[in-house]
């Protein structure tokens, strides 16, 4: 029998310590195909690329036997699995997995997010779909502690199957010990107090550099920021049919 297609991304860019972690933990589990942005996207959400040319090469980043198939591309992470289904790969993936992202995607942090776009567009193609986040922004990020976790979730998806119209968003505890567990949850209610720090460059033109912080408006016990806080594994079915079906039928009463 064929070893499981999987297909690898992320936003990241495609020399990070993340997706090498996840490559690694994907080979023990079937055949791979990475395909990933050539420089960081992280925060383009779903975005793609319709207004200029899309470059892709096959690159070589492990220089060790058994290293798969390799592809940069100059696009968005969206942009990646697009092109890995439509001209890289020579079948249907049986998974696609993104990531593991530097940084959370948490709560409203899934709409930004580049790496769960990518597993949103692979989840649209109908192929069960995984973005992994570890909550720790840094690039030396230590990714050992989640390694057990992302393989076993990988697997069930595999043996399992995720439900159709479902991709699953999966954040990680910074921590230097293995995870409590895994807590399948609800998304957080929170959002971005965000402000534009404003600055003057040498020629006189104004410029901006966007911050802010998050704020936390969900005091629930079953979400994926309590999951995190109390060291687990947050783990949410996340769907991308945006139709508020609880307000049809108020909006249906409306004097059209």
């Amino acid at each position: 029998m064929k070893k499981p297609l999987i297909l690898v991304t992320n936003d990241d860019g495609i020399t990070a310590p993340g997706l090498r972690t996840l490559i690694r933990i994907m080979k023990e589990l079937g055949e791979v195909v990475v395909v990933a942005p050539d420089s960081p996207q992280s925060g383009m959400g779903h975005a793609i690329t319709v207004d200029s040319t899309l470059f892709s090469k096959k690159v070589v980043v492990d220089h060790m036997e058994g290293a798969p198939n390799e592809y940069s591309c100059s696009g968005t992470p969206a942009d990646c699995v697009k092109l890995a289904l439509r001209e890289i790969l020579d079948r249907k993936p049986d998974i696609c997995v993104s990531g593991i992202n530097h940084g959370s995607n948490s709560s409203i942090n899934v709409i930004y997010s580049g790496t769960m776009s990518a597993a949103i567009e692979a989840g649209i193609e109908g192929i069960p779909a995984i973005g992994f986040s570890l909550c720790d922004y840094s690039w030396e990020a230590n990714f050992e502690p989640s390694v057990s976790m992302v393989k076993k979730i990988a697997k069930e998806a595999l043996d399992n199957g995720i439900p159709k119209g479902t991709v699953l968003n999966v954040n990680i505890p910074k921590t230097n010990n293995p995870p409590k567990g895994i807590k399948v949850c609800r998304q957080a209610r929170g959002n971005w107090n965000e402000k534009f720090d404003k600055r003057t460059s040498p020629s006189g033109k104004d410029y901006y550099w966007l911050t802010g912080e998050f704020e936390l408006l969900d005091k629930g016990q079953d979400t994926d920021e309590w999951a995190l806080s109390q060291g687990y594994v947050s783990l949410v079915p996340t769907q991308f049919d945006l139709t508020a079906h609880h307000a049809i039928p108020q909006i249906n009463n409306w004097d059209f």
